[in-house]
C-alpha cells in the first residue's frame, strides 16, 4: 500500500540528497546507450517525483523535481505486477495526451521507466520506490536489443 511504500522510501534517507557518482555513472551510460536526451533516477513521494541523478540533455533549464500529478513515473510505480511503462507516443496515449510534460515545452513523447523495487521497510511485500526512466521528445520505438 502506498503508506508502507512511503515509509520505505523515507527509511533510505535518500530523498533531497546531494548527487552521487554511482546513480549519474549509471544514468549517463543509459544516456548513451539508448541515445535518448533525458535519463532519471526518480523516486516518487507522496507529492512529487524527485531526480536523484538526471541526464538533462534539452535546451530547457534542468529541473529537481515534477509534481507526481502529472508524472509519468508516478503512473509506472502503480502498474501492479508490470516491472515497467512503455509509451512510444505520449500523443497517443490517453493517459497522458493532455499532460502538461507531453502539450508544454518539455514536449514529452516517448517514456519508458523500469521500476526500483526495494524490500518493504515493513517486512512485507518489495515496493517500487520510483524509476529508472528514458524519455524522448520524439516518438520512438525500442529495438529488441535494447
Amino acid at each position: 500500500n502506498e503508506r508502507t511504500r512511503l515509509a520505505t522510501l523515507y527509511s533510505l534517507n535518500i530523498l533531497d540528497t546531494l548527487p552521487e557518482e554511482r546513480f549519474d555513472r549509471i544514468t549517463m551510460m543509459v544516456k548513451i546507450e539508448f541515445n535518448v536526451p533525458l535519463v532519471f533516477v526518480s523516486l516518487v513521494d507522496l507529492n512529487r517525483q524527485w531526480f536523484k541523478s538526471k541526464q538533462w540533455g534539452c535546451p530547457l533549464p534542468a529541473a529537481d523535481e515534477t509534481g507526481r500529478d502529472v508524472s509519468f513515473c508516478g503512473h509506472a510505480i502503480n502498474m501492479g505486477d508490470s516491472d515497467m511503462l512503455y509509451v512510444e507516443n505520449a500523443l497517443e496515449d490517453d493517459r497522458f495526451a493532455e499532460n502538461p510534460l507531453v502539450t508544454g515545452d518539455l514536449n514529452i513523447r516517448f517514456y519508458c521507466g523500469c521500476n526500483l523495487t526495494v524490500p518493504s521497510s515493513t517486512g512485507g511485500d518489495p515496493v517500487n520506490i520510483g524509476t529508472l526512466c528514458i524519455i524522448d521528445q520524439k516518438p520512438r520505438q525500442l529495438t529488441p536489443e535494447q
